[in-house]
């Protein structure tokens, strides 16, 4: 079975990262975008990520620029952006594709069904995915869904056993 701890992926700094490294912790999975009606929501993870990283929570922030053109800055300027503009600490990714061809890997992989959460591409910025301690993909939130919604889902997932 696939899971979260077989993929890699490029910090927004530029390193190589094992995303086996999170093995153990429950994450939070996002794509994200600077210039989007939805770029608030990163004030919410990054509340999420305060809460409950103690207890094991990751967020993982993975900039597109896929959706018109809403993330055009490099990666220095999206982590001054999230930085001065909502105190971002948890790790964030250098861009990446979500959808088609040229898509990361690792949202190869999201996109595809898992259990009751059927296989559909990313349809905007800020889709959500929820991944267990065993690095299974648990739940798959919309874009309009407001980080503190999937706290309940977080904390059952943090409760549960690796």
């Amino acid at each position: 079975m696939t899971t979260l701890a077989d993929f890699t992926a490029t910090t927004i700094t530029g390193k190589h990262k094992d995303l086996a490294d999170y093995t153990g912790s429950v994450a939070l999975v996002v794509n994200t975008a600077s210039k989007c009606g939805f770029t608030p929501q990163y004030a919410g993870l990054q509340d999420l990520y305060a809460r409950f990283h103690e207890r094991g929570l990751t967020v993982l922030g993975f900039p597109c620029d896929q959706f018109m053109h809403q993330e055009p800055g490099s990666e220095s300027e999206i982590v001054e952006f999230c930085s001065v503009n909502f105190g971002v600490e948890f790790p964030m990714f250098a861009k990446v594709e979500v959808n088609g061809e040229g898509a990361h890997p690792l949202y190869q992989w999201l996109t595809g069904a898992h259990g009751d959460i059927p296989a559909e591409p990313i349809g905007w910025n800020f889709t959500k995915f929820l991944i267990g301690r065993d690095g299974s993909v648990r739940g798959r939130y919309a874009s309009d869904v407001e980080p503190a919604d999937i706290a309940e889902d977080i904390e059952k997932e943090l409760a549960a056993a690796a």
